[in-house]
């Protein structure tokens, strides 16, 4: 052995050569303490790698501990005589056997080769890691192989899942709707979604052709070709090579806010318009994006289309103002309120799963996904050690297979939001088209019987003793006809008597009376007719007394909060007054309209 003293120079007391050994040197054993076969020992015994040594038929004569073990022997002797056709199946023992015969044939080792090991007793496959070389005798002829592996079955199965993994995220970003980007500290693009890629090229292409006429719009430099080209171009740019330095100003002042304070901007509603006059809105979530330490290192960003969205609310809203005053004015009311209530329902609908669809954006675990994406980036030179053996790396299979269902029913679950809101949107729309008839009515000022007014209220509302066993008292003035919107007082009436029929249903009221009183007083120069429903049903709490003409408010579980707020916008659109007064819970209520009237001779005139 090299490192051994050679028996023929062994040192002697006057040797001037000791003085010039280090105290290491010193401590060389001699060959005559330690035996090449008991290092040989030690390695076999000691080894976790299969070492193993085989004759010119490929039949095992020595191997160590671990590879007997591997094999299920009880010790390394059991093994010698027996070939790889005893443990594997053929179609490893095969190839493996071949592999050993070139050796000997060539004398050239096989080095690093990685091999699929397949079993006779049916257990799961494992990989290796092989180093085969040729076995010489003293003399220096081959008299068979021996070789070294290394059981790298966990790493091919994390190679195999992070490949898996990787082409879930692919996936994603080539697949979803939703436009997914990351960014530097500089606010330029280092990854984008196929989404993105397409949104960020029509934008481009606007921009481009905008700037220009005739043959030079024809020619479309490269990068606007093909979202492959543009994909290449855009990485490294910044908003403001897309949208010009205005509209990315805004864009830069978030992510620079975000960087600076590591908040997420959440739901933020952005409108981008085109050249060519297209409005595009989006509701984009950024985040600061970190490294594995913590420190940012950039932004990122998801952003939903919600364009369809908006102008389906617009459309509601307008709509919504087209009824309200439809009602006014052609007199509609209970037509109308059932209109506006339906489409109210329909929007808590949509309005639950917009929610739900924002929560699920704001919870994302794309977060997560990015920094681990971070994290073997940074490892990538050593990937299978940092997964086989680093803390961090050994949790990422577990962390990949659960992101990979959270992310499933992430996407089913908005898929099944929008697919709810799309409908409900299509419901609304169907509510209003019925209804458009009315959008064209007129509003008219008519001579009009008060009595016979409030008696078709009262029809309307089918309030009688033999309906509701609700007994109707009238306490009406001798009054002569007067100008009045028809129509509007016959929209408060109404809302006011089903009120108290409400009220009146409640349990707990005994003998329940309906009051209808008409008087007529004067102020302030000039007549005030009052009209007023009073019941002796549930009350009015006095906390709410204040609020029962505010829009939205009701105390009812299947209320819409729209009816009383109406009735007094109406009134003060006639110049009138509606107020309400309770004693308390249980006490009932009145409610009075207020209207000043025109004079005899305005009347006669039919101005």
């Amino acid at each position: 052995m090299s490192s051994m003293i050679p028996r023929d120079k062994k040192p002697t007391p006057g040797d001037s050569s000791r003085s010039t050994k280090s105290p290491s040197d010193q401590l060389i054993p001699q060959e005559s303490e330690i035996d090449e076969r008991d290092l040989l020992r030690a390695l076999l015994e000691n080894s976790p790698d299969h070492i193993y040594f085989k004759d010119t038929l490929s039949r095992f004569i020595k191997c160590s501990r671990a590879q007997a073990l591997e094999f299920g022997e009880q010790s390394p002797d059991d093994l010698i005589g027996k070939t790889d056709f005893d443990i594997f199946s053929k179609d490893h023992a095969t190839p493996a056997f071949e592999d050993e015969q070139e050796i000997i044939r060539t004398g050239q080792p096989i080095v690093g080769k990685v091999e699929k090991e397949t079993w006779q007793d049916g257990r799961q496959e494992t990989w290796a890691w092989t180093t085969k070389m040729p076995l010489r005798n003293k003399d220096g002829k081959i008299v068979g192989t021996f070789g070294i592996s290394k059981d790298i079955t966990e790493f091919k199965n994390t190679e195999a899942e992070l490949a898996y993994q990787r082409d879930l995220f692919s996936i994603l970003m080539d697949n979803t709707p939703d436009s997914i980007f990351f960014k530097d500290t500089q606010s330029r693009f280092v990854k984008i979604s196929r989404s993105e890629v397409n949104n960020l090229l029509r934008l481009a292409t606007s921009r481009y052709l905008a700037a220009r006429t005739g043959d030079e719009a024809n020619a479309l430099p490269v990068h606007l070709t093909s979202a492959e080209e543009f994909e290449k171009y855009v990485i490294g740019k910044t908003d403001a090579d897309i949208y010009g330095t205005e509209r990315a100003a805004e864009f830069g002042n978030d992510e620079a806010e975000i960087l600076r304070t590591g908040i997420s901007i959440v739901e933020k509603s952005e409108k981008t318009e085109h050249p060519d006059g297209r409005v595009v809105w989006y509701l984009t979530t950024k985040g600061p994006w970190r490294d594995k330490s913590g420190k940012i290192i950039g932004t990122f960003g998801t952003s939903k289309n919600i364009s369809e969205l908006k102008a389906a609310h617009a459309r509601i809203e307008e709509v919504q103002a087209q009824l309200l005053d439809s009602a006014r004015i052609a007199g509609m009311a209970e037509i109308a309120i059932n209109v506006l209530h339906n489409v109210g329902n329909v929007l808590n609908s949509i309005n639950v799963s917009a929610g739900l669809i924002s929560t699920q954006l704001a919870s994302s675990k794309i977060i997560g996904l990015e920094r681990v994406a971070n994290l073997m980036e940074e490892n990538a030179s050593h990937l299978g050690d940092f997964i086989a053996n680093d803390a961090r790396g050994k949790l990422l299979p577990t962390y990949f297979r659960q992101l990979t269902e959270t992310l499933r029913l992430e996407h089913d679950a908005i898929s099944n939001e929008l697919n709810s809101l799309l409908k409900n949107v299509e419901h609304v729309k169907q509510v209003i088209a019925t209804q458009q008839s009315y959008a064209s009515s007129k509003r008219m000022v008519e001579s009009t019987n008060l009595i016979d007014l409030i008696e078709d209220a009262l029809r309307m509302n089918s309030v009688s003793p033999s309906h509701l066993k609700t007994e109707v008292v009238r306490e009406y003035s001798e009054l002569p006809a007067y100008a009045l919107d028809r129509h509007r007082v016959l929209q408060i009436l109404v809302n006011l008597i089903a009120n108290a029929r409400q009220a009146l249903s409640a349990d707990g009221v005994v003998h329940p009376t309906m009051t209808l009183r008409t008087y007529m007083e004067e102020g302030k120069g000039r007549l005030v007719l009052h009209i007023q429903v009073r019941d002796n049903g549930e009350g009015i709490a006095p906390e709410n007394l204040k609020r029962v003409f505010s829009h939205g408010f009701t105390t009812r579980p299947n209320g819409h909060g729209f009816g009383l707020h109406s009735c007094v916008v109406a009134a003060q659109e006639m110049g009138g007054t509606l107020s309400a007064q309770s004693d308390g819970v249980g006490k009932g209520a009145s409610f009075t309209l207020s209207i000043p009237i025109r004079s005899s001779e305005f009347e006669k005139s039919g101005n």
